[in-house]
């Protein structure tokens, strides 16, 4: 007979299957669908030099061993954090084992009692779940509204930390960092910018949005996620000297988990010598991100926000419901490109939709014949 918790949990499960947003692992990507979903932006997961970095430190240790504050510290590890300031012109980085990890790691610790951090409705579930990790108070704000954050600024208290990402995972568009930096210098508030989505395809050299608008010297502390552009995996928290000497000490998700491995460090000191040499990669990755607007907002009952940049998530204009978008994604796997569904509770019930990865490496060809595949499956 099941205990009371058996039955609690499949209840739980049986209510989201009947709303038909019950999670699943995926079956693997089968070999040679066109890639619209991962965010290896720029192809470096398989670029021959970050594989060849790869090779030259297979004789190192496969783990670290331990935690960076025990065995784990690595000479390449601080080699790659004083690489990672001098980049992003910031006083210092920290690394973490993942953007969740950094998000976690500074939204529990950096804000104490009495501070208060206001954040984007629309933030990642990190930033989320690492406020309610804080004992700060918390407020969101409608998103990419500055008017709706000063009215919320009304009633904060001590140190105010305003929460953004740089650009949204999903729905693409950017946050209005210029007038959001404006606004905390203004009133004295420590803006903190997730540049998941945006460390390594803005700014002149791949240095992300903050940097690409000048906004360094404006932002107190960035998540830069390794995840996404730079094809691998980790994050690091830049920004003040300070800021990383309290994040040592006090960030959790820091100081008691196994640090990155070798090979990832390695990995990703290669990607990073390679980004600023991207720039064509770079420009053609946006042109595919206007062209697959144009192209996909051609197809009746299918619209994609004009303001969504790489990212770009397909609504339907009839709202068909978690199901028909899953058959739609489906449909598109079976025609050889690789598209996935997003569904409640990842967004609003009724927002279900589609989400399109652009890369450097697709084609316009790619993009006309999945046009042509979503038009014959919403027909």
């Amino acid at each position: 007979m099941s205990s009371p918790l058996h039955q609690r949990l499949q209840a739980e499960l049986a209510r989201r299957e009947a709303a038909g947003t019950r999670r699943r692992l995926p079956a693997p990507p089968a070999p040679g669908l066109v890639d619209f979903s991962s965010n290896d932006y720029l192809g470096l997961s398989q670029h021959p030099q970050v594989r060849a970095a790869v090779q030259a430190t297979a004789h190192a240790p496969a783990g670290s061993t331990g935690s960076r504050l025990l065995t784990g510290n690595s000479a390449a590890a601080e080699a790659l954090e004083s690489h990672l300031a001098r980049f992003h012109r910031a006083k210092a980085a920290l690394l973490f084992n993942s953007g969740y990890a950094a998000n976690l790691g500074f939204f529990a610790a950096v804000p104490k009692r009495g501070d208060t951090i206001l954040y984007d409705e629309t933030s990642h579930a990190s930033v989320k779940d690492g406020i309610r990790g804080s004992f700060a108070t918390a407020w969101s704000f409608r998103h990419n509204d500055v008017a709706d954050l000063r009215r919320k600024l009304a009633r904060a208290t001590g140190s105010v930390f305003v929460a953004v990402e740089a650009l949204y995972s999903m729905d693409g568009d950017v946050a209005p960092l210029a007038e959001l930096a404006d606004f905390c210098q203004e009133q004295g508030l420590y803006l903190v910018v997730d540049e998941a989505h945006t460390n390594g395809l803005y700014g002149p050299r791949g240095e992300g949005l903050v940097t690409e608008l000048g906004l360094e010297d404006a932002v107190f502390a960035r998540i830069l996620t390794f995840g996404k552009a730079l094809g691998s995996q980790g994050a690091a928290v830049a920004g003040p000297a300070v800021l990383r000497d309290y994040l040592l000490s006090f960030s959790r998700p820091f100081i008691y988990t196994t640090a990155l491995p070798p090979l990832t460090v390695a990995a990703l000191t290669a990607a990073y010598e390679l980004l600023p040499d991207l720039g064509p990669e770079r420009a053609r990755l946006f042109a595919l991100s206007d062209y697959l607007k144009a192209r996909l907002n051609s197809v009746p009952g299918l619209h994609v926000p004009a303001e969504s940049h790489v990212i770009h998530p397909v609504f339907f204009t009839s709202t068909p419901g978690p199901a028909h978008v899953r058959a739609v994604a489906v449909a598109a796997q079976a025609a050889g490109f690789d598209v996935r569904a997003i569904v409640s509770p990842t967004v609003p019930v009724g927002t279900e939709r589609l989400r399109l990865i652009i890369h450097s490496y697709n084609l316009e060809a790619e993009i006309d014949g999945l046009a042509e595949v979503l038009a014959s499956a919403t027909a």
